[in-house]
């Protein structure tokens, strides 16, 4: 599901990547840098259990096993997408873990009727289909694909006139209002981007539209960027971006289930109830489809950040197109099968190291997900093949292939819902992977993490750089970056860990358990065309995506990494400064929106009352201006930033406590620091969860209620500041720094724990 190194902007960033790698900072010759939560000895040991490893890693497996997964279509309930989970779990078993499938039965709507026609000022019937092309095997098995629909749209057929509305975000409605347009009674057409889709029709229901339709601009991933299918990587003119549209910034998971695992018995809400479903109906198209609509659009002239790169001038509307959209639904329950895989750890066998990928695709899946599932069969083989040579991980592996992850995250939210005790009592972390291809690496994750992921991928090699993974990152991050990243990029040792939002299969850990996660995956120069449609292939990604799967190997290399360290530390290797750093971070930034709001706010109210802008408007054209603004008041973040300058003081002290003592420990205390380490992150969640999103309990870490997979950090007070409910944002900074002040003393606790036990053993 997730997009992010596969945007037009990453590509871009790729491209100017111009910084000398020779000019970076290098690893110092001589002895190996150390390994957090190893000892001298036992780090030379797992550095010779990593070569082991590395060197069963072969990338033939990796394209059989996609050209096997990839044959057929295999979304959420298919005859394919069983095959498929039985194949999967009958490697993991040949690879030698205890495997079977789990089963939930989930709300899957498929499309019974499409239709989308222009009824004036002419006619026109979208085709709203994809057709086969040369050289790409799979693309003609129409059969047996899903056509193009947006996943947990409501039946519905509506008539109205056309609005294009941008990118369908609230501020473009604001822009809209300003040219005295009303999309009520309307059907809005927008354009794929800069937010998750789900969050379109939603805001275009609260503005009163009938319908709406979203459809992929060649500006995004058409032939702006790059040569199209099957010449280039790129979106042709017919290629359409499927995908959910639930609302999930509210839950995850199956609609009808919230909180509970959607077993058999389970009780369900009525289709009526269920919160995530649209409350208009929504169909993707191709822009092919979408260029007669939005060139019988009248109106305004769009303003030119709106503007694609279709052969039209953009208008805004509304009309003269008026447009026919009716939708069809079959609302029934669908099996969902997660392939679940254990290796018994030897020594700490209720310390769990969970590791996933989901195997659903909205079609065939090459690039998403299967180029980072066979990464993971990849570890899991190689793993197997040391386990059957003597190896014995000391804590529980357990490898996941996640179902239903396209639809709303569905199989990891079930199996997570339904095992969410034993989670809490042995998750040690999570560890995902989604889409994988040439380029970067991703740092994204839990900051308890983060000094962790810099030594893995310190450790791994880029295929095309020659130089480690994390010093093409830091390139990347000085070429590409704004100020602050690049001075961080030169400065600072360990690259910053991006925060988690959603849109993959560690929200359910991170956000609803409180389980520390990492998110892995390389990409960047893979191109973006294919996303979500017929032509993400096997033929597609052997050209585009990754064609000797070295990145594959390398993705490997790094996932293997996470998990035989997290499985073989002496003591879990999490840091704390890292997390208070960030906390801090965070502070700083909600502090600054509402001084910066206060500021532009009051210079918009100045301009509303000297007209200002309606002075310099075109008065050939409408413009109406907008009301004036509350005034932002003066809100106390001193609880949070004291709370947050306790945090930092604690971490340091917890993390000096464990690099100078936990060597001394005894082995029945170091399992009983792992046990207090383990659970530091839940620490940092509310049982209440975060206002109206219950289900969201992480305090630090969300996904946006209006950017869905783009992440809110302090989420209910940056929000509660967003939308200007100030007497909120006041009760919630008092709710997270009471919070934050109950992480400092779990840090306290632990960090005397460890100097109690150490001087016990003296």
């Amino acid at each position: 599901m997730t997009l992010r190194r596969s945007s037009p902007s990453f590509v871009l960033a790729v491209a100017c990547l111009i910084v000398p790698l020779f000019a970076l900072p290098l690893r110092a010759t001589g002895a190996e840098p150390p390994l957090q939560g190893f000892s001298t000895a036992s780090a030379a040991e797992q550095r010779a259990l990593e070569a082991r490893f590395d060197a069963e890693l072969r990338a033939d497996d990796l394209r059989d096993w996609m050209r096997q997964l990839s044959a057929h279509p295999h979304h959420v309930g298919s005859p394919a997408g069983k095959t498929n989970a039985e194949l999967i779990a009958s490697w993991l078993k040949s690879f030698g873990f205890d495997t079977h499938i789990e089963e939930f039965d989930v709300l899957f709507p498929t499309p019974q009727v499409r239709i989308l026609e222009m009824v004036s000022p002419t006619r026109f019937t979208a085709r709203l289909t994809e057709p086969p092309v040369g050289g790409d095997a799979t693309s003609n098995q129409s059969q047996e694909q899903l056509p193009t629909y947006n996943a947990y749209s409501i039946d519905g057929d509506v008539t109205g006139d056309l609005v294009y509305a941008n990118f369908g975000l609230p501020k473009d409605y604001d822009a809209l209002a300003q040219h005295g347009i009303d999309v009520k009674g309307k059907i809005v057409i927008v354009r794929y981007g800069a937010s998750w889709r789900g969050i379109k029709p939603k805001v275009a229901a609260e503005h009163g539209a009938l319908g709406c339709i979203i459809y992929s601009d060649p500006h995004d991933d058409g032939y702006f960027q790059g040569d199209v299918y099957p010449q280039g990587a790129w979106r042709n003119e017919n290629g359409a971006q499927r995908g959910s549209v639930a609302d999930m910034p509210l839950y995850a998971g199956d609609p009808l289930t919230p909180f509970i695992a959607a077993t058999k018995g389970a009780k369900r809400l009525a289709l009526k109830d269920a919160q995530t479903l649209t409350t208009i109906p929504v169909l993707p198209i191709s822009y092919g489809d979408a260029l007669p609509l939005l060139a019988a659009l009248g109106g305004p002239v769009a303003p030119e950040s709106w503007r694609g790169s279709l052969a039209t001038t953009y208008h805004l509307g509304p009309g003269p197109a008026r447009v026919h959209l009716k939708l069809q639904f079959d609302w029934s329950l669908k099996p969902a099968r997660d392939v679940i895989a254990v290796l018994k750890g030897s020594e700490y066998p209720d310390q769990w190291v969970v590791r996933g990928n989901h195997h659903d695709a909205w079609v065939n899946g090459a690039n998403d997900p299967l180029s980072g599932l066979v990464s993971m069969l990849a570890e899991a083989r190689a793993i197997g093949l040391l386990a059957k040579d003597g190896f014995k991980p000391k804590r529980t592996l357990v490898y996941a292939a996640w179902d239903g992850e396209e639809p709303g995250l569905i199989g990891s939210t079930e199996w997570v819902e339904a095992h969410a005790d034993e989670l809490q009592a042995k998750a040690v972390a999570y560890i995902n992977s989604d889409t994988n291809g040439r380029g970067f690496v991703g740092l994204d994750g839990a900051h308890s993490l983060e000094h962790f992921l810099n030594q893995v991928t310190r450790d791994v090699t880029d295929p095309e750089a020659k130089v480690s993974v994390r010093e093409r990152a830091r390139a990347l991050q000085i070429a590409r970056g704004d100020a602050e990243a690049q001075k961080e990029a030169r400065s600072r040792d360990d690259l910053r860990l991006s925060a988690l939002g959603s849109g993959s299969d560690f929200t359910p850990f991170l956000q609803h358990l409180g389980l520390a996660a990492l998110n892995l995956g390389y990409g960047g120069e893979d191109g973006g065309g294919s996303y979500h449609s017929v032509y993400d292939s096997f033929a597609h990604y052997t050209r585009f995506g990754d064609p000797g799967f070295v990145y594959g190997v390398t993705m490997a290399e790094t996932g293997g990494r996470v998990v035989l360290r997290l499985a073989q530390a002496d003591t879990l290797p999490l840091t704390f400064t890292p997390v208070a750093e960030a906390i801090a971070k965070y502070t700083e930034e909600v502090g600054k929106l509402a001084a910066d709001m206060r500021k532009e706010t009051e210079e918009t109210n100045r301009r509303l009352a000297d007209k200002t802008d309606a002075l310099v408007a075109d008065p050939q054209l409408v413009y109406v201006a907008p009301q004036p603004k509350d005034a932002v008041p003066f809100l106390n973040f001193a609880p949070l930033e004291n709370t947050s300058a306790r945090v930092t003081a604690s971490a340091a002290a917890l993390d000096k406590a464990i690099a100078e003592k936990a060597g001394d420990l005894s082995p029945e205390n170091r399992s009983a620091l792992d046990a207090r380490l383990r659970v530091l992150e839940r620490a940092l969640t509310r049982a209440e969860g975060l206002p109206g999103r219950p289900w969201y309990v992480h305090q630090i870490y969300a996904p946006g209620r209006y950017t869905g997979y783009g992440v809110k950090t302090l989420p209910a007070v940056r929000e509660a500041i967003e939308l200007r409910h100030w007497s909120e944002a006041e009760t919630q900074i008092g709710v997270v720094s009471g919070v934050l002040g109950g992480y400092a003393d779990a840090l306290d606790q632990a960090a005397a724990m460890v100097t109690q036990a150490a001087h016990a053993t003296q």
